[in-house]
């Protein structure tokens, strides 16, 4: 038996499925993305932003084939035809598409969906590919960047005032070292020699004053090296290396009084779980803060905002109020962008909501690129949805209102609420 190996050694072979992948999910582009819509809306708040198994439809991959048929005119003969004569026409066989049921049937054939597994980077870019903070142009969110000057050690030339005084003197002895050291080394053989023909009474000689005027010479020499040149001037060196100027921040406030039942708390995690994934994926430099409230308002971090179990009775105006002493205190407008998403059922007590009206319209959206607020209710809207109304006709491109009224209406709110705007 003869043992046969086989090498692939084509440039592409290690990354063809991958190149293969990427085709065919640019190809189904829009059939992907309505199965990823949908695996959204019946995920857990924990699954959210795990890879999707999808199905997309037979037909919808399906490709148009050419093949030899058989034309012209022609008799069948069907053998043992008990029901049709010569002349009668022939019904076209019904059925085929299958409807997946639980009855079982015996007509018609159909094919199982294709089945696509997505991975969570695919799953992730797929689902955020279309979506921005609004307001970016205005900003460049992205980042300017600014410029700032550090120390980056030395250089040889430079301005008076960058002169490092150490560093030159340092550069200096050293320079006089090396240059005068030939002349020293000369210097001591010559006085040595000298002292040895003075000691033997031969200092009058003639060898001896050649030897003096030598001597003379060399210490001349030794003497003209400048103390300090121009080549031992050494100067603080300073770069520019890039400096955040533009920042952002986004604030989450979620109401979790008694009347948010455990079907609205998970509709709102759902919401911001998906705001949060999508600031965290897009924007690399940018702050989140999270508020919860009931009657009273605490800023919270991640874990708590999406977990605790905490609930009270509504006051929506302190969310409102937590969320403005913070921006006074931490995030200036001059140098934060500031973006704000609200969650609520929309009920508050009668009194409250023209003050968080009052303080929405003049505390808070004069100084924010954009906010949003969802009320998560499927009845009639509730009083504080006709107070923020007012609040949108004042400021109709920096406010923005949308009503969930079910687990499916998430996806399509998410996305009317970020989608990018067209330049």
């Amino acid at each position: 038996m003869v043992g046969v190996r086989i090498v692939d050694r084509r440039f592409d072979s290690k990354n063809k499925s991958a190149v293969n992948r990427s085709r065919f999910i640019r190809r189904f582009k829009s059939q992907i993305s309505k199965a990823v819509a949908e695996a959204i809306s019946k995920r857990g708040i924990a699954d959210i932003d795990n890879g999707e198994k999808i199905g997309i439809p037979a037909k919808d991959i399906s490709e148009p084939q050419f093949r030899y048929g058989r034309g012209g005119v022609r008799r069948d003969v069907l053998s043992g035809n008990d029901q049709y004569h010569t002349g009668d026409q022939l019904d076209r066989p019904s059925g085929g598409a299958g409807s997946g049921g639980s009855q079982a049937s015996q007509e018609g054939t159909h094919e199982d969906d294709f089945a696509f597994q997505l991975s969570r980077e695919e799953f992730l870019n797929i689902f955020f590919e279309d979506l921005a903070l609004p307001n970016l142009v205005k900003t460049q969110l992205t980042r300017i960047e600014e410029f700032k000057r550090v120390r980056a050690g030395y250089t040889q030339s430079g301005v008076p005032a960058n002169i490092n005084v150490v560093r030159s003197l340092r550069g200096a002895a050293g320079r006089r070292i090396a240059v005068g050291s030939p002349y020293r080394k000369a210097l001591r053989e010559l006085e040595e020699h000298l002292a040895r023909l003075e000691a033997c009474g031969d200092g009058d000689t003639r060898e001896a004053q050649e030897l003096r005027r030598e001597i003379a010479r060399l210490q001349r020499k030794i003497e003209r090296v400048p103390f300090i040149d121009t080549f031992d001037l050494r100067f603080n060196n300073r770069i520019r290396i890039p400096a955040p100027s533009t920042q952002a921040v986004m604030f989450c406030l979620m109401d979790v009084s008694g009347s948010m039942d455990e079907e609205k708390k998970q509709a709102a995690k759902r919401f911001f779980m998906l705001l949060y994934l999508f600031l965290r994926r897009t924007y690399q430099h940018i702050e989140v803060v999270f508020i919860r409230h009931h009657t009273q308002a605490f800023e919270v971090g991640e874990d708590e905002f999406f977990h605790s179990r905490e609930s009270g009775g509504t006051v929506v105006s302190s969310a409102l109020e937590l969320m403005h002493k913070i921006v006074v205190e931490r995030y200036s407008s001059r140098v934060w962008n500031i973006y704000g998403a609200q969650a609520s059922d929309g009920e508050n007590w009668d009194s409250d909501s023209p003050h968080c009206r009052d303080i929405l319209r003049d505390e808070i959206l004069p100084y924010v690129q954009y906010y949003a607020y969802i009320e998560i209710t499927a009845v009639e809207p509730q009083n504080l949805w006709h107070e923020y109304a007012r609040v949108r006709a004042a400021y109709p491109e920096r406010f923005a209102m949308q009503r969930i009224a079910g687990l499916p209406d998430i996806y399509p709110v998410f996305h009317e609420l970020f989608r990018k705007q067209l330049a």
